[in-house]
C-alpha cells in the first residue's frame, strides 16, 4: 500500500511538472491532478501490460520508442476519464509521457532499494 502510495506522488509530481513544461498538458485543480495520478496508476495497471502485448511487434521494429507513443496513449486515457485533466495532441502527450517517465525514473535512483549494487 505505501509502495503505491509512492508511486502515486512520483507520478503526481511528474504529471505536475508536465503541466508546467509540455504545453498542451493542464489542469484545473490540484483534486484533479491527485485524480489523474491514481487514474494513471489503475490505467498502467490494466490496460498497458495489454497494450503492450499488442503492440510488440511495432515495439520491436522501433527498437522500443514505440512505448513512449503506448505511455502517451495511457496519458490521454486518463484525460479522457478525468475531466479536469486536458493532454492537447499525441505530442503533448508523449512529452507528459517523457516527463513522467523522467521523474520516475529519477525518482528510482533516489529511492533506498531502488538501485541494487553488489
Amino acid at each position: 500500500m505505501i509502495r503505491f502510495l509512492v508511486q502515486a506522488l512520483v507520478t503526481m509530481l511528474g504529471l505536475w511538472l508536465s503541466a508546467q513544461i509540455v504545453p498542451g498538458v493542464d489542469f484545473t485543480s490540484t483534486g484533479s491532478l491527485i485524480a489523474a495520478a491514481i487514474i494513471l496508476g489503475l490505467v498502467n495497471a490494466v490496460v498497458r501490460p495489454i497494450l503492450v502485448v499488442v503492440t510488440f511487434p511495432i515495439t520491436v521494429v522501433t527498437l522500443g520508442l514505440f512505448l513512449l507513443v503506448v505511455n502517451a496513449a495511457m496519458i490521454g486515457l486518463t484525460a479522457m476519464f478525468l475531466g479536469g485533466f486536458e493532454v492537447i495532441g499525441l505530442w503533448a502527450g508523449v512529452g507528459a509521457a517523457i516527463v513522467t517517465g523522467a521523474v520516475s525514473w529519477i525518482a528510482a535512483l533516489l529511492s533506498p532499494d531502488g538501485v541494487k549494487r553488489d
